[in-house]
């Protein structure tokens, strides 16, 4: 196999969010690309890294893009520049409505949008932002198929499941606190272990009024096992991935065989 149909690599950048500043979210990210690991595929960015959560109506208004906005061009540039795929999500209006909207930016040019499904409801949220209608998007990028997700939505299994083999890299996009470090952790191993699949935990770093963040970015091979290092003095969470020793896994121990079926038609 060449590089494009085995190996994959990731980076990901626990960046301390600057609320409600958008220009100061994307200085933060230029600059930290300056130092992006050689031959990266996917860079992976935090929830909402463009201006943090926000419960407030009327700041939510003045801060949320459509899918021409700064933010989506922003990445549609450095997608081109860098030569590699950017994913995370962005506060996102779609009138009347507000979306927590996950995005797979490529370099070719190709668009994937996901509006976050699973509103937190013991936060003002679930009654700021309006759901989701349709399920994880799989994306097909240099030999693999990439799902996503974002944050609240990794606590629902049956959403993220990677039906007959679907998927064979899950991205979640979060602004996960430490004072629930322990199940983020432990929720994104349950995802890599069920679905046999890579996952990468891609948290926001810092703190802001809601909590601490730092320490809480992870990646995971399709056993569970960690993957992710630092990249040196960068910022960068980097792992390489074996599609093709991921294959041998699944071939070897094929679970996925013996799965339930199922439909989400009545959740959505």
């Amino acid at each position: 196999m060449n590089r494009y149909t085995d190996f994959l690599r990731i980076a990901t950048l626990p960046m301390p969010i600057a609320w409600g500043d958008r220009n100061a979210n994307i200085a933060f990210v230029e600059q930290a690309l300056s130092s992006l690991p050689e031959k990266t595929d996917i860079v992976v960015l935090p929830e909402l890294f463009t201006t943090g959560y926000s419960d407030d109506p009327e700041t939510m208004a003045e801060l949320a893009e459509r899918n021409t906005g700064d933010t989506v061009n922003t990445l549609r540039r450095w997608a081109s520049r860098y030569g590699c795929a950017f994913a995370g999500s962005f506060l996102a209006s779609t009138p009347p409505h507000y979306y927590n909207r996950g995005f797979i930016i490529e370099p070719n040019g190709d668009e994937t949008f996901y509006d976050k499904r699973h509103l937190f409801s013991l936060s003002n949220e679930a009654r700021m932002f309006a759901p989701g209608t349709t399920p994880p998007p799989v994306v097909r990028f240099r030999g693999w198929n990439i799902s996503l997700i974002v944050c609240y939505d990794l606590r629902f299994p049956v959403w993220c499941r990677s039906r007959h083999n679907s998927y064979d890299l899950l991205l979640v996009v979060a602004n996960w606190p430490k004072a629930r470090g322990y199940a983020f952790e432990h929720l994104l191993i349950a995802r890599a272990i069920e679905n046999q699949c890579a996952v990468v935990g891609a948290n926001r770093g810092g703190s802001d009024a809601y909590g601490d963040y730092s320490g809480l970015s992870f990646i995971f091979d399709c056993r569970g096992y960690s993957a992710g290092t630092p990249a040196g003095d960068t910022p960068w969470l980097t792992a390489d991935l074996s599609r093709l020793q991921q294959e041998k896994f699944r071939s070897a121990f094929p679970v996925s065989a013996d799965a339930d079926d199922f439909n989400l038609t009545d959740r959505l």
